[in-house]
């Protein structure tokens, strides 16, 4: 190492031979020259720094983030909200606090930031809030990256002392700097202490007029009436299944990949509505291997560790048709192939549930489901009954609670099973006690089924409800129950040992017992008779339409229209035909 001093230049000139770092930047960011550095060399040297940051300048970026909503058009799901928001600009009353409450991940903070830049909105066109922000204003980017000086973001679960709220407080008598209003914007508000609340109570009823605050949080509850009053609040919605799995299928045809619909739906119903939660599941999805450049709906569904639904549909068939053997081995294998116990119950859980609303909706169940799956509800709902569903989703939710407490889940679920089978052939409480009451209770066979009467029975099976309504009033000289049915009983549907009928007002609270005592002593056989809704028209109820359509017919005739107008007065009391005159 040598040292030279310049006197004349009074310059301090450096010279370190053999020390020199090629691979380290100077301070204007270019690589040193090493001195005996030739850049018009062409060999196999490689700036080793260079080709590192290059390959960091582009970080990926997750679904979650990458498609975030920058404008109100991109918030899928909140119509409502944006269309208040939006009259409310228009006519320039815009509040001065906001609440936003939703289930995480449904894009409270997303929307509080797109709120803060509506109200800053400023551009070479625009000097006034808009929601409008289609066009990049000047203050958006700096609000959406969260470094804007007049916007600040607040996290009240680790700020939640009075000390913090008395410390921002004691700011918001300063106007903005740079944009138009100061927003304070304070996530998980929920979190605060009592203190603090109420140190924001005076100056959330009366804040300056260049302060606007936006709260979100995820439990309404916890946050004091006396807030919330002050508040302009907005609930943000869950979405649909259908919507959120078309909004993933829509990043997917962005993103260039190819995902199977029904694993897409999967992945909306595991997400619960929450469209973050949504998106990084599906982060997960894109990455799973293929051959065919296909993300298929089993792949998710392994990945997600749920049950194939239709694997779900014939574990439901047999729990149902009492088969506790086939139940086992088919939970075992669905077991097998990755489903956790607590996650087929709730799949059960969840196909009782659209069958309980199958039976309640109709037709209109359409309207929620679509067309996945009904054909196979409505099968399912026509080999079980609406109270036995709902007795199989309590069994179902006890076996949730079991599950969770005991030492090994999949035993717990076994026995869930065994339970529900054996209730499935076991007769309802409302049909052994009337089987009780009617001293025909066969303990021999467990109670499954009455001793069937000694003068054997005649082999009946019934085409309509008027047919069986006959052999009771004939054969069975039940007279007076036919009587109450005709007035009493809207019919539902008519099956091998099951009816179902939808009583009127006027009906005997104990007619669905009797008639089920009666149709058993009738046929020797167990029938199942339920109360449900919906049904048609009694048959005395379509005995007057008919008469009424008939006495209409008959005064418009022309003959008795002249007899009625030659006797003033006169009514007609009772039609008969003519033959009927004859034999009289």
């Amino acid at each position: 190492m040598s040292i030279d001093f310049d006197d004349d230049d009074d310059e301090f000139d450096t010279e370190v031979d053999g020390i020199v770092d090629d691979q380290t930047d100077d301070m204007f960011g270019a690589p040193t020259p090493s001195k005996d550095f030739d850049p018009t060399d062409d060999g196999e040297k490689r700036d080793w720094l260079k080709e590192g940051q290059a390959a960091s300048q582009k970080p990926y970026l997750v679904l979650a983030r990458k498609y975030r909503p920058q404008n109100f058009d991109d918030l899928i799901g909140q119509e409502a909200m944006v269309r208040t928001l939006t009259n409310a600009f228009k006519q320039n009353r815009i509040a001065h606090a906001f609440m936003l409450t939703g289930v995480r991940g449904i894009g409270k903070t997303t929307t509080a930031r797109l709120i803060a830049r509506a109200l800053n909105y400023e551009s070479p066109a625009a000097h006034a809030p808009s929601m409008d922000l289609s066009q990049e204003g000047i203050h958006c980017e700096a609000i959406t990256q969260g470094r804007h000086p007049d916007v600040l973001e607040l996290d009240a679960a680790s700020r939640s002392g009075v000390d913090n709220m008395r410390e921002l407080l004691d700011n918001v008598r300063y106007g903005p700097t740079q944009a138009r209003y100061k927003v304070y914007i304070i996530d998980e508000v929920h979190m605060l202490s009592t203190a603090a609340f109420n140190a924001l109570l005076k100056t959330l009823e009366e804040p300056p007029p260049h302060t606007k605050f936006i709260f979100a949080t995820t439990e309404t509850q916890k946050v004091p009436v006396t807030i919330l009053s002050r508040c302009q609040r907005f609930d943000l919605r869950r979405l649909d299944r259908e919507v959120l799995a078309n909004h993933l299928n829509n990043i997917c045809t962005k993103e260039n990949v190819a995902v199977e619909h029904e694993g897409l739906l999967q992945i909306a119903r595991a997400a619960e509505g929450s469209v973050r939660d949504a998106l990084s599941l599906l982060d997960q999805a894109i990455v799973q291997e293929t051959t065919t450049g296909i993300v298929s709906a089993e792949q998710i569904r392994i990945m997600l560790g749920l049950s194939d639904r239709n694997r779900v549909f014939a574990l439901f068939e047999k729990v149902i048709a009492a088969d506790p053997k086939g139940a086992i081995l088919e939970a075992r294998e669905q077991y097998d192939f990755g489903a956790s116990p607590i996650n087929i119950i709730q799949s059960l859980m969840e196909i009782a549930h659209e069958i309980s609303k199958y039976f309640v909706m109709g037709d209109d169940y359409k309207e929620i489901e679509g067309q996945i799956g009904i054909a196979r509800i409505a099968a399912l709902a026509g080999q079980t009954s609406k109270l036995a569903i709902g007795r199989l989703w309590q069994m179902l939710l006890t076996g949730i609670e079991e599950n969770k407490r005991a030492p090994d889940p999949m035993q717990a679920l076994e026995m869930c099973l065994i339970r529900l089978c054996g209730a499935s052939n076991m007769p309802s409480p409302e049909d052994l006690a009337r089987i009780v009451a009617g001293g025909n209770f066969n303990a021999g066979n467990g109670g499954n089924a009455p001793s069937a009467p000694s003068n054997g029975p005649k082999a009946y099976k019934f085409a309509s409800y008027e047919e069986m309504l006959h052999a009771l009033e004939v054969d069975g000289n039940e007279r007076g129950l036919v009587s109450q049915l005709e007035r009493c009983a809207r019919p539902v549907r008519l099956e091998e040992g099951l009816f179902a009928f939808e009583p009127t007002h006027e009906a005997p609270k104990s007619l669905h017992l009797r008639l089920a005592q009666a149709l058993r002593e009738l046929t020797g056989k167990q029938w199942r008779v339920y109360i449900e809704e919906n049904g048609g028209k009694t048959i005395e109820e379509i005995k007057k339409a008919e008469r009424d359509e008939l006495m209409a017919h008959i005064k418009q005739d022309a003959k008795v229209k002249a007899a009625l107008k030659t006797f003033p007065g006169a009514k007609i009391v009772a039609i008969r035909e003519q033959d009927e005159l004859k034999t009289a």
